[in-house]
């Protein structure tokens, strides 16, 4: 646990249909999709080149009576669980579900204290035990923060796990803060528009084609809500909405399929999409025709 300790080590995403949702992602990620049922849990386990990473399940009856809708979450790893949870509570945070031993592992659903949602898993079941490299297909590669008050809430998160603040290349340094996990960069934060109701967590999934994938993901009964855009680097990245309703990202290069970039140089991050929205801008190179 020592290597991945503070880092996001496994993901889960509740829905309200685990069959359509596997063969969505299977066709616009590449995930494969098994079923590791157990008599008392319904659970498809999601695979990159055959390692574990991730879960597709039922969200419960009790969730769906308070008004729970589907999404993903990304648990960190700790080494202890309760110390984490009572540190989580000294800090502001909440506790969702306390500490609760599971298929996966001990794990705890919690709150930062802008109230966006992740969880905590302890001798995680699945998973690596090594990191990997970030930019492998199929991985989940990136992890943001829409915040409340991003310049807030980045020492609740170092606290808690240690994370450091990564040093920005360009202009956005001064809206979008990067953050590292054992050494490497793993995310960044942003202050979302007072019209996002809830801060949350959206994860970036790797894609080799991202013209294949975003027309899978429409293909498929989900819904781009922004991009393909270009990033400096040469990333390409879309903004998502599977068919159930649940926010997830995809980034990758340019491959053989043809895609359609903005048409603008300049993407405006203070405009919404699809219910989520950001702050500042980032300027981009001209579209590659």
């Amino acid at each position: 646990m020592a290597d991945r300790s503070g880092r996001f080590a496994w993901y889960e995403l509740l829905t309200t249909d685990v069959a359509a949702a596997g063969a969505f992602y299977r066709k616009a990620v590449g995930w494969g999709v098994k079923d590791e049922s157990t008599p008392e849990l319904p659970y498809m386990v999601l695979r990159s080149g055959g390692a574990p990473l991730g879960g597709l399940m039922d969200i419960p009856q009790e969730g769906r009576r308070l008004g729970a809708t589907p999404r993903w979450m990304g648990y960190v790893a700790v080494d202890d669980l309760d110390a984490t949870a009572a540190q989580i509570r000294r800090l502001g945070g909440a506790i969702l579900v306390p500490p609760t031993d599971t298929n996966i592992g001990r794990i705890a659903v919690v709150a930062d204290p802008q109230e966006a949602t992740f969880g905590l898993i302890q001798e995680p079941a699945y998973g690596r035990r090594k990191p990997g490299r970030l930019d492998e297909p199929g991985r989940v590669g990136w992890h943001e923060l829409l915040a409340a008050d991003r310049t807030v809430i980045f020492d609740f998160y170092r606290e808690l796990f240690g994370w450091q603040k990564a040093d920005a290349q360009s202009e956005p340094a001064a809206w979008y803060q990067l953050f590292s996990a054992g050494g490497q960069t793993v995310g960044g934060m942003l202050t979302k528009l007072p019209s996002v109701a809830q801060p949350s967590w959206l994860h970036y999934f790797n894609v080799d084609d991202i013209g294949a994938a975003t027309k899978h993901v429409n293909a498929g009964g989900g819904r781009i809500l922004q991009g393909p855009i270009e990033l400096p680097d040469g990333c390409w990245i879309a903004r998502c909405v599977d068919p159930q309703g649940a926010l997830f990202a995809l980034q990758g290069a340019r491959g053989q399929t043809s895609i359609e970039p903005s048409s603008a140089s300049e993407i405006g991050w203070s405009a919404k999409w699809g219910g989520i929205a950001s702050q500042g801008r980032i300027v981009l190179p001209k579209p590659k025709l």
